[in-house]
Protein backbone atom coordinates (compact mmCIF):
# COMPACT_ATOMS: atom_id res chain seq x y z
CA UNK A 1 0.00 0.00 0.00
CA UNK A 2 1.63 3.28 -0.61
CA UNK A 3 2.26 5.65 2.15
CA UNK A 4 2.13 8.95 1.62
CA UNK A 5 4.17 11.41 3.79
CA UNK A 6 3.97 15.58 4.11
CA UNK A 7 7.32 16.83 2.36
CA UNK A 8 7.51 20.77 2.44
CA UNK A 9 9.84 23.37 1.28
CA UNK A 10 10.82 24.25 4.32
CA UNK A 11 14.82 25.17 4.38
CA UNK A 12 15.09 26.11 8.39
CA UNK A 13 18.45 25.23 9.32
CA UNK A 14 19.82 24.47 6.02
CA UNK A 15 23.14 26.69 4.75
CA UNK A 16 23.13 26.81 1.29
CA UNK A 17 25.88 28.25 -1.13
CA UNK A 18 24.98 29.95 -4.17
CA UNK A 19 27.70 31.74 -6.81
CA UNK A 20 27.58 34.90 -8.61
CA UNK A 21 25.21 36.94 -7.02
CA UNK A 22 26.59 40.29 -7.60
CA UNK A 23 23.77 42.07 -9.41
CA UNK A 24 20.27 43.27 -7.09
CA UNK A 25 18.47 42.50 -10.75
CA UNK A 26 20.18 38.79 -11.35
CA UNK A 27 19.07 35.35 -11.36
CA UNK A 28 21.64 34.90 -8.35
CA UNK A 29 19.98 37.07 -6.58
CA UNK A 30 16.85 35.75 -6.86
CA UNK A 31 17.84 32.28 -5.98
CA UNK A 32 19.71 33.84 -2.54
CA UNK A 33 16.14 35.71 -1.78
CA UNK A 34 13.96 32.66 -2.50
CA UNK A 35 15.86 30.21 0.10
CA UNK A 36 16.31 32.82 2.34
CA UNK A 37 12.30 33.38 2.36
CA UNK A 38 12.22 29.60 2.78
CA UNK A 39 14.14 29.59 5.51
CA UNK A 40 17.85 28.60 4.38
CA UNK A 41 20.73 30.70 5.67
CA UNK A 42 23.09 32.02 2.77
CA UNK A 43 26.72 32.60 1.76
CA UNK A 44 26.73 34.14 -1.82
CA UNK A 45 29.75 35.01 -3.78
CA UNK A 46 30.37 37.98 -6.35
CA UNK A 47 33.03 39.41 -8.35
CA UNK A 48 32.19 42.56 -9.74
CA UNK A 49 35.10 43.29 -11.37
CA UNK A 50 33.66 40.77 -13.94
CA UNK A 51 30.59 43.15 -14.56
CA UNK A 52 32.49 45.68 -15.46
CA UNK A 53 34.40 44.05 -17.71
CA UNK A 54 31.98 41.82 -19.17
CA UNK A 55 28.57 41.75 -18.08
CA UNK A 56 25.51 44.85 -17.47
CA UNK A 57 27.43 47.17 -15.11
CA UNK A 58 28.31 47.21 -11.67
CA UNK A 59 26.17 47.35 -9.22
CA UNK A 60 28.01 48.91 -6.86
CA UNK A 61 25.71 48.38 -3.47
CA UNK A 62 24.25 45.05 -4.74
CA UNK A 63 26.02 42.02 -2.53
CA UNK A 64 25.62 44.65 0.56
CA UNK A 65 22.00 45.35 -0.24
CA UNK A 66 21.08 41.49 -0.81
CA UNK A 67 23.31 40.96 2.28
CA UNK A 68 20.74 42.88 3.84
CA UNK A 69 17.69 41.97 2.50
CA UNK A 70 18.30 38.24 3.77
CA UNK A 71 19.35 39.56 7.45
CA UNK A 72 15.93 41.19 7.25
CA UNK A 73 13.98 37.94 6.56
CA UNK A 74 15.38 36.69 9.68
CA UNK A 75 18.42 34.48 8.44
CA UNK A 76 21.92 34.56 8.93
CA UNK A 77 23.61 35.70 5.36
CA UNK A 78 27.04 36.66 4.12
CA UNK A 79 29.23 37.61 1.09
CA UNK A 80 32.42 36.65 -0.66
CA UNK A 81 33.72 38.65 -3.07
CA UNK A 82 35.62 35.99 -4.74
CA UNK A 83 37.36 35.37 -8.51
CA UNK A 84 35.86 31.84 -9.27
CA UNK A 85 38.53 31.46 -11.91
CA UNK A 86 40.84 30.74 -9.25
CA UNK A 87 41.88 27.68 -9.52
CA UNK A 88 41.49 27.39 -5.26
CA UNK A 89 38.13 29.09 -5.46
CA UNK A 90 36.53 26.33 -4.57
CA UNK A 91 38.77 25.51 -1.26
CA UNK A 92 38.00 29.10 0.18
CA UNK A 93 34.05 29.13 -1.19
CA UNK A 94 33.38 26.01 1.01
CA UNK A 95 35.87 27.02 4.00
CA UNK A 96 34.15 30.06 4.25
CA UNK A 97 30.80 29.06 4.37
CA UNK A 98 31.46 26.25 6.84
CA UNK A 99 33.54 29.21 9.24
CA UNK A 100 30.53 31.84 9.13
CA UNK A 101 27.51 29.37 8.29
CA UNK A 102 28.41 25.94 9.27
CA UNK A 103 28.43 22.79 7.32
CA UNK A 104 26.79 23.48 3.33
CA UNK A 105 24.03 21.08 2.08
CA UNK A 106 22.95 23.34 -0.89
CA UNK A 107 25.32 24.07 -3.69
CA UNK A 108 23.82 26.33 -6.25
CA UNK A 109 26.65 26.92 -8.97
CA UNK A 110 25.03 30.03 -10.50
CA UNK A 111 27.94 31.85 -11.61
CA UNK A 112 28.74 32.13 -15.48
CA UNK A 113 31.35 33.50 -17.73
CA UNK A 114 29.78 35.34 -20.74
CA UNK A 115 31.18 36.81 -24.01
CA UNK A 116 30.10 37.24 -27.14
CA UNK A 117 32.31 35.28 -30.00
CA UNK A 118 31.49 32.94 -32.96
CA UNK A 119 33.73 31.03 -34.74
CA UNK A 120 35.28 34.95 -36.31
CA UNK A 121 36.78 35.34 -32.68
CA UNK A 122 37.17 31.85 -30.66
CA UNK A 123 40.86 32.07 -29.95
CA UNK A 124 42.32 29.61 -26.92
CA UNK A 125 42.20 32.52 -24.35
CA UNK A 126 37.96 32.81 -24.81
CA UNK A 127 37.59 29.09 -23.91
CA UNK A 128 39.93 28.99 -21.65
CA UNK A 129 38.13 32.00 -19.89
CA UNK A 130 34.53 30.17 -19.65
CA UNK A 131 36.50 27.22 -18.79
CA UNK A 132 37.97 28.11 -15.35
CA UNK A 133 34.71 29.44 -14.25
CA UNK A 134 31.92 27.60 -16.30
CA UNK A 135 33.31 23.82 -15.98
CA UNK A 136 36.60 23.66 -13.61
CA UNK A 137 35.06 25.98 -10.61
CA UNK A 138 31.51 24.29 -10.98
CA UNK A 139 33.02 20.90 -11.28
CA UNK A 140 35.46 21.15 -7.85
CA UNK A 141 33.24 23.04 -5.98
CA UNK A 142 30.66 20.15 -6.38
CA UNK A 143 33.00 17.23 -6.15
CA UNK A 144 34.66 18.94 -2.78
CA UNK A 145 30.98 19.89 -1.61
CA UNK A 146 30.57 15.98 -2.33
CA UNK A 147 33.55 15.10 -0.39
CA UNK A 148 32.75 17.46 2.82
CA UNK A 149 29.01 16.24 2.74
CA UNK A 150 28.54 14.11 6.12
CA UNK A 151 25.86 11.56 4.13
CA UNK A 152 22.06 11.07 4.96
CA UNK A 153 19.09 12.75 2.41
CA UNK A 154 18.93 16.56 2.68
CA UNK A 155 22.48 16.86 -0.02
CA UNK A 156 21.33 18.87 -2.75
CA UNK A 157 23.83 20.53 -5.72
CA UNK A 158 22.31 22.93 -8.68
CA UNK A 159 23.83 24.07 -11.42
CA UNK A 160 22.39 26.52 -13.74
CA UNK A 161 22.37 25.79 -17.56
CA UNK A 162 21.17 27.28 -20.60
CA UNK A 163 19.51 24.81 -23.02
CA UNK A 164 22.17 24.35 -25.32
CA UNK A 165 19.80 20.91 -26.63
CA UNK A 166 17.52 23.24 -27.30
CA UNK A 167 18.82 26.04 -29.50
CA UNK A 168 22.05 26.93 -31.43
CA UNK A 169 24.20 30.35 -29.87
CA UNK A 170 26.28 30.31 -32.81
CA UNK A 171 27.76 34.14 -31.42
CA UNK A 172 28.79 32.54 -28.22
CA UNK A 173 30.16 29.32 -28.96
CA UNK A 174 32.67 28.83 -25.98
CA UNK A 175 29.97 29.84 -23.47
CA UNK A 176 27.75 27.02 -25.32
CA UNK A 177 30.63 24.76 -25.23
CA UNK A 178 30.53 24.99 -21.56
CA UNK A 179 27.27 24.65 -20.74
CA UNK A 180 26.86 21.59 -22.59
CA UNK A 181 29.59 20.12 -20.13
CA UNK A 182 27.79 21.47 -17.05
CA UNK A 183 24.71 19.25 -18.23
CA UNK A 184 26.80 16.24 -19.14
CA UNK A 185 28.89 16.37 -15.84
CA UNK A 186 24.93 17.27 -14.00
CA UNK A 187 23.94 13.68 -15.11
CA UNK A 188 26.81 11.60 -14.58
CA UNK A 189 27.84 13.06 -10.98
CA UNK A 190 24.09 12.43 -10.06
CA UNK A 191 24.80 8.79 -10.12
CA UNK A 192 27.88 8.57 -8.66
CA UNK A 193 26.91 10.52 -5.26
CA UNK A 194 23.56 9.56 -5.23
CA UNK A 195 24.56 6.71 -2.28
CA UNK A 196 25.57 10.42 0.09
CA UNK A 197 21.78 11.46 -0.11
CA UNK A 198 22.94 14.31 -2.45
CA UNK A 199 20.85 15.26 -5.40
CA UNK A 200 22.35 16.40 -8.84
CA UNK A 201 19.96 18.67 -11.24
CA UNK A 202 20.34 21.61 -13.63
CA UNK A 203 17.86 24.14 -14.67
CA UNK A 204 17.53 25.86 -17.93
CA UNK A 205 15.94 28.87 -17.22
CA UNK A 206 15.81 30.17 -20.78
CA UNK A 207 15.74 33.60 -21.67
CA UNK A 208 15.50 35.78 -18.99
CA UNK A 209 14.98 39.49 -17.90
CA UNK A 210 18.33 40.59 -15.68
CA UNK A 211 18.70 43.78 -17.27
CA UNK A 212 20.76 43.13 -20.76
CA UNK A 213 17.67 42.70 -22.88
CA UNK A 214 16.70 45.61 -25.06
CA UNK A 215 13.12 46.99 -25.80
CA UNK A 216 13.73 45.56 -28.97
CA UNK A 217 14.66 42.37 -28.17
CA UNK A 218 11.84 41.68 -25.84
CA UNK A 219 9.40 42.55 -27.81
CA UNK A 220 11.08 39.76 -30.57
CA UNK A 221 10.86 37.55 -27.94
CA UNK A 222 7.34 37.79 -26.02
CA UNK A 223 6.12 36.80 -29.37
CA UNK A 224 8.06 33.07 -29.49
CA UNK A 225 6.85 32.79 -25.43
CA UNK A 226 3.38 30.88 -25.02
CA UNK A 227 2.22 32.80 -21.90
CA UNK A 228 3.34 36.16 -23.82
CA UNK A 229 5.99 37.35 -21.14
CA UNK A 230 9.82 37.11 -21.00
CA UNK A 231 11.20 34.80 -18.44
CA UNK A 232 11.78 36.56 -14.39
CA UNK A 233 14.72 35.80 -12.26
CA UNK A 234 12.16 34.61 -9.57
CA UNK A 235 10.73 32.10 -12.10
CA UNK A 236 13.85 29.76 -11.74
CA UNK A 237 14.16 30.81 -8.14
CA UNK A 238 11.55 28.69 -7.60
CA UNK A 239 11.80 25.81 -9.17
CA UNK A 240 15.60 25.90 -7.47
CA UNK A 241 14.07 26.14 -3.96
CA UNK A 242 12.08 23.02 -4.90
CA UNK A 243 14.94 21.00 -6.20
CA UNK A 244 16.43 21.98 -2.69
CA UNK A 245 13.51 20.90 -0.79
CA UNK A 246 12.79 18.30 0.20
CA UNK A 247 9.59 18.23 -2.22
CA UNK A 248 12.66 17.78 -4.91
CA UNK A 249 14.33 14.73 -3.06
CA UNK A 250 13.63 12.10 -6.13
CA UNK A 251 14.78 14.02 -8.59
CA UNK A 252 18.21 13.61 -9.58
CA UNK A 253 20.63 13.87 -12.48
CA UNK A 254 18.17 15.72 -14.70
CA UNK A 255 18.68 19.36 -16.74
CA UNK A 256 14.82 20.91 -16.05
CA UNK A 257 14.58 23.31 -19.04
CA UNK A 258 12.14 25.76 -17.00
CA UNK A 259 11.74 28.30 -20.28
CA UNK A 260 7.69 29.46 -20.09
CA UNK A 261 7.82 27.77 -23.84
Amino acid sequence: MYQSHTVTLDLSNRVAIVTGASRRQGIGAAICRALASHGADVLFTHWQHYDGVHGSGIDTEGPADLEREMHAMGVRASALEIDLALPDAHLRVLDTASERLGSPTILVNNAAHSTSDGYELLDAAMLDAHYAVNVRSMALLSAEFARRYPGGPGGRIINLSSGQGVSAMPEELAYAATKGAVEAFTHSLASGVAARGITVNAVDPGGTDTGWMTDEFQQVARLRMAFGRIGQPADAARLIVFLASDAGQWITGQTIHSRGA
